[in-house]
């Protein structure tokens, strides 16, 4: 959006543009080493072009977000791979930069200063996609837990959050382009707090029971449960999504926004990151393997149909054998629905590069990734298997990748699911009682029953497409 105001205009594939932009992340190793590896690409086609007496259009290369901000001038020295560096507070900037640069390789710009009050609230984004199904709306950046493995609080800065009107003008206007679901992002989306009309000063904000917080937030304002509310209310037939949470941020007020309000998905995302209270101490996860379980367990007491998500690293500081097998026992316990687990990788500016010694050798890393890898799949597999002969209802995202003839979709559980593409009944439009047939398309919600399973999508037939109020009114 800002490149659009300053002139610029999009290109339909970097062979044609004359500026590329790479935006980063830099929480884990391989993210990076994938940007060194793309630098080096352009700038070897761009050699390679040269002795062959041809000239592409590229003239500028940047890097932005938080690798550009972590690695700074590394950036621009590595065999100058770039001209510009921008870090995540620093886009307003990026018209002016490109400007100050000349068509000369030698020529460089950069900005990296953090911001305490940035959010880019003002700025409607410009969304490229040709699906106007989902859509992702940033509602706060930062991060203030302080985790010893985790850049994120030193590339992206403190926690702030959008004022509230912004992201309900924001999400209506998502409603009116006929997008169906939408996900709320921030780097710990839970811990919103908009104090832009004014906060209440005391104890602070509530935490869940038994979790703590390293950053006390000593001013309330409108809290995460508030606003999930606010945003359902906009339009019952668009599903809410949000990632990624912290577990110390769920008071019962989001929890009854989910149980409370038919659009909001039942889908948790609940990152553990180890299931030993000695390693989450070294993680300064500032909560036990017990508070963790409690809150899992209150959590499946609220919403009994409610899917559970994690993430888990194998390999930590200091993590024994003990440790490990109590990340597996967890993982036996909580049965969740998705995990993302990776081998731990020291990230330099960390708590944990400076205090902690990486002494878990690569080798049983990656053995004890494995493990928690088969134990994850193994109980998944065995949930998915149960789901046969339910039924869902399914936002169907378009065709799938595999076969032209089968739809796929996700429930409000956030399952995989593929199914025939076929004429089904239009329950939400019926006259005289009788439901024409119709073809689903993209954006439709479709009532789909499980045939089987397979790892962990689930295989089944539509037998309707309806509405998620109508939906939710019969079931």
């Amino acid at each position: 959006a800002l490149l659009q105001k300053a002139g610029h205009k999009l290109s339909a594939s970097w062979e044609d543009a004359e500026v590329v932009l790479l935006n980063t992340c830099a929480i884990r190793e391989n993210a990076e080493g994938k940007i060194w590896g793309r630098l080096r690409e352009l700038k070897g086609l761009k050699k390679k072009a040269q002795r062959a007496g041809t000239k592409m259009p590229l003239k500028v290369v940047g890097v932005l977000g938080c690798m550009a901000e972590r690695l700074k001038e590394k950036l621009l020295e590595e065999d100058q791979l770039c001209q510009i560096v921008v870090g995540p507070d620093a886009y307003r900037d990026l018209p002016s930069l490109l400007h100050s640069v000349s068509h000369d390789e030698r020529d460089h710009a950069i900005n990296v200063t953090l911001s305490q009050d940035e959010t880019y609230a003002d700025i409607a984004p410009v969304r490229v996609s040709d699906s106007n199904v989902s859509a992702f709306v940033s509602i706060m950046r930062g991060c203030n837990n302080m985790c010893s493995y985790c850049i994120v609080p030193f590339t992206r800065g403190r926690e702030r959050s959008r004022p509230i009107d912004s992201i309900l003008e924001e999400v209506r206007n998502l409603s009116e382009q006929g997008y169906r679901e939408i996900t709320l992002l921030g780097q710990n989306v839970n811990s919103y707090n908009d104090t832009s009309h004014g906060g209440a000063s005391g104890d602070g904000v509530e935490l869940t029971q038994g979790f703590g917080s390293l950053v006390k937030v000593r001013e309330a304002g409108i809290r995460f449960g508030e606003l999930l509310s606010r945003v359902a209310e906009v339009d019952r037939n668009m599903r809410i999504r949000f990632t990624s949470p912290h577990p110390k941020d769920f008071p019962d007020d989001v929890l009854h926004a989910i149980r409370d309000n038919i659009n909001v998905c039942c889908s948790l995302h609940m990152p553990a990151q180890s299931g030993s209270s000695a390693v989450l101490s070294a993680m300064r996860r500032n909560h036990t393997r017990e508070a963790y379980l409690d809150l899992i367990h209150h959590v499946r007491d609220t919403l009994p149909d409610c899917s559970i998500s994690s993430d888990f690293i194998s390999g930590f500081c200091g993590e024994t054998e003990e440790d490990h097998q109590d990340t597996v026992s967890l993982l036996r316990e909580v049965k969740y629905d998705h995990a993302f687990m990776f081998a731990y990788s020291l990230r330099e500016k960390t708590h944990a590069h400076r205090r902690l010694k990486d002494d878990v050798p690569e080798e049983v890393k990656q053995r004890r990734l494995r493990e928690v890898i088969d134990t994850f799949y193994s109980l998944a597999k065995e949930k998915y298997q149960r789901e046969v002969g339910s039924e869902h209802l399914v936002l169907v995202d378009g065709m799938s990748r595999r076969s032209e003839s089968h739809f796929v979709g996700r429930t409000d559980t956030n399952k995989k699911v593929v199914f025939l593409a076929e004429d089904v009944p239009d329950l939400a439009h019926t006259a005289g009682g009788r439901a024409a047939l119709v073809r689903p398309s993209p954006g439709d919600y479709v009532a789909v029953r499980v045939e089987e399973s397979s790892g962990i999508t689930l295989l089944g037939r539509a037998h309707g497409v309806t509405t998620l109020e109508r939906y939710a009114s019969v079931v």
